[in-house]
């Protein structure tokens, strides 16, 4: 496999574990509070970490340690904060429709952050496609989509957020162990995370971690859905772009359908079928016409100019 190919997979196997988030956390939302399950899911997160990597530089780099913060204020601390509050303000579907523009978010900053990825048409068409068959998925044939300017605008920050995040990682030293980053990103997240849970008046009851659902629930949200996932993320990212590797969030809806069929019974449609084809349909036209993009100007480079 090389490293193209790789980088596509591993992009995948995030992504697939994050669409089976849904049923996780919905089992936790019977016991704990949406701010209870980002303070558990975070501390876990990073004492597993502190587990795997226990070993510390205390060099101090101002430059570094600012760019660590700006990781963490954003994808860990304000990215589930604001699709909680969100979620508290606007229906879950304009939440889940709206977070799936950070592709084509991801594609506009990535234009003006690096130059090795600039933003081109394709990735409108590939976006229409794909979006349609998100709506059809969520709202599941009924077309319906109830406006709150609030909750909505607090979507749309929430996928601003994640893209300047992903975008952000490829500044970060590829010398330095991916453990480190992930473990770094979390402590800061967890750091600017404490005074908001503070003020929220959240306390810390471990009495519903003795239910072995509860525990594993959060175990997975913690080890495999933060952890694994975001260091599977940040070396996808290193390896194909953070354009390309968000291309596969617009997957999630499809894998949270299937994963809803497969595990809560959940019916499945054929608008939402349908919907997951146009899914799909809009990844490969985004995908292959870059690919045909990228071809076409290595050709012109490699066809000597007249003079």
């Amino acid at each position: 496999m090389n490293k193209h190919s790789y980088g596509y997979f591993i992009a995948f196997a995030t992504i697939l574990i994050w669409g089976t988030t849904y049923i996780f956390t919905k089992n936790l939302l019977n016991h704990f509070t949406p701010y209870e399950i980002v303070m558990y899911r975070t501390a876990f997160a990073w004492m597993i970490l502190i587990a795997i990597y226990p070993k510390f530089n205390f060099r101090w780099n101002w430059k570094e340690e600012r760019l660590f913060l700006a990781l963490g204020v954003l994808g860990v601390t304000m990215y589930y904060l604001l699709e909680n509050i969100a979620l508290n303000y606007t229906q879950a579907s304009n939440v889940g429709l709206i977070v799936s523009s950070i592709p084509l978010f991801t594609a506009i900053i990535a234009h003006y952050m690096h130059k090795d990825e600039a933003f081109h048409r394709n990735q409108i068409y590939g976006f229409v496609f794909a979006i349609i068959g998100i709506f059809l998925i969520i709202f599941n044939g009924s077309f319906h989509l109830n406006l709150n300017p609030l909750g909505d605008i607090l979507a749309f920050i929430c996928a601003l957020v994640w893209a300047l995040y992903t975008n952000l990682l490829k500044r970060v030293n590829n010398q330095m162990s991916p453990v480190v980053i992930v473990r770094k990103t979390f402590f800061y997240g967890l750091v600017t995370l404490v005074p908001i849970l503070l003020l929220q008046g959240i306390e810390v009851n471990l009495t519903d971690l003795s239910n072995v659902n509860v525990l594993g629930s959060i175990l997975y949200l913690s080890a495999a859905a933060s952890v694994l996932c975001f260091l599977m993320w940040n070396k996808a990212i290193s390896m194909i772009g953070s354009v390309k590797a968000s291309n596969f969030i617009y997957l999630i809806p499809l894998i949270t359908m299937a994963s809803s069929y497969i595990f809560l019974k959940e019916t499945i449609t054929w608008s939402m079928l349908f919907g997951g084809i146009l899914i799909l349909f809009g990844v490969y036209v985004n995908e292959h016409k870059r690919i045909a993009i990228q071809e076409s100007v290595v050709e012109t480079a490699a066809t000597p100019m007249d003079i």
